[in-house]
């Protein structure tokens, strides 16, 4: 019998929500000791199961937040958020990766308390995600995405297990010129549609195109992809997934060998599913072979930077014997 696991990549948003309201961000502030200076603040997070998860403020409500480049807007949890008015109802839905889920609301966010920095006039998504708290056993507020993500230069770090964030201006360039004390050893360029990440890449010679996604707990990949590709994806076992629609699907697991995005940059075995993308694609609006997550994230030290459309990545200390 395949086990179930939560595989989570969030409700990726795009066009299809038709949003009208663009409300304006207000000053951003850094009043705790993790600030570095006025545009660069460090944030501590936790991984819950593969979830880049930091502790927030709401409302003067204190809960966790999963960090996800894959959904547009900001998402509040709805279990926790019950002031909710008819009129916030909007008339599309969003788009999950599996399934799309129903009856999102809209909500302004009057003040947000990120650890170390305060968010001003927010705009933010609604939706019931109770099936990701239980799961997780969380108190889960919400999900950071794009939306905020964009306006800096985002370091995501798993060796020291925080984030940094450094304000950019409108051509990606760091306001702060010192923000990191490891050197960058090398970059990749990315497209980024809408919203989502694209990497362009090969498997064995042939070529490939990946979303990134830093709340994907693992790889995926099409299982329509050509049999030269599929080939160096070693099937191990069946699992069940469960989305952030909380739909149940099930998939096979393995390990992906040989993807390269560059030629310095390349990947050893990971582990990856095996799935149907049309979903996934029909979320991010595009037309991708696979997913890239957690998995990523553990081998690269990733810098991202959306307006340059780059990807800058610093190494893991060398061990010590």
């Amino acid at each position: 019998m395949p086990r179930t696991l939560l595989f989570l990549i969030i409700a990726c948003y795009s066009s299809l929500l038709n949003a009208t309201d663009v409300i304006e961000k207000g000053t951003i502030i850094f009043p705790k000791s993790e600030k570095v200076n006025e545009y660069t603040t460090r944030i501590p997070f936790k991984l819950v199961d593969h979830l880049i998860v930091v502790e927030a403020q709401v409302h003067n409500q204190k809960g966790n937040f999963i960090i996800d480049t894959g959904s547009e807007a900001m998402i509040l949890n709805k279990v926790h958020f019950k002031n909710l008015y008819k009129h916030q109802e909007k008339s599309n839905q969003s788009f999950g990766v599996m399934q799309a889920i129903d009856n999102p609301y809209e909500k302004h966010i009057k003040d947000f308390m990120l650890e170390n920095f305060k968010l001003e006039a927010l705009k933010s998504d609604v939706i019931n995600l109770s099936h990701i708290e239980k799961s997780k056993k969380i108190k889960l507020l919400g999900i950071i995405g794009y939306s905020i993500l964009k306006d800096y230069e985002v370091f995501i770090d798993l060796h020291l297990n925080q984030i940094t964030l450094s304000k950019v201006d409108r051509l990606g360039n760091k306001l702060d010129k010192n923000v990191y004390l490891e050197k960058i050893f090398d970059s990749l360029n990315f497209a980024l549609k809408n919203h989502t990440i694209i990497l362009y890449g090969d498997i064995n010679n042939k070529k490939v195109k990946f979303g990134l996604d830093t709340a994907a707990e693992f790889n995926q990949i099409s299982k329509n992809l050509n049999k030269d590709i599929l080939k160096y994806f070693i099937p191990k076992k069946r699992l069940i997934l469960m989305d952030a629609s909380n739909k149940k699907t099930e998939v096979i697991a393995g390990k992906l060998h040989r993807l390269r995005l560059s030629e310095t940059i390349y990947f050893g075995p990971m582990d990856t599913v095996l799935t149907n993308l049309k979903r996934v694609n029909e979320a991010f609006g595009t037309d991708l072979d696979g997913i890239l997550g957690y998995e990523f994230f553990k081998y690269k030290r990733t810098i991202i930077n959306y307006q340059k459309e780059k990807l800058y990545f610093i190494n893991y200390p060398l061990k010590r014997h």
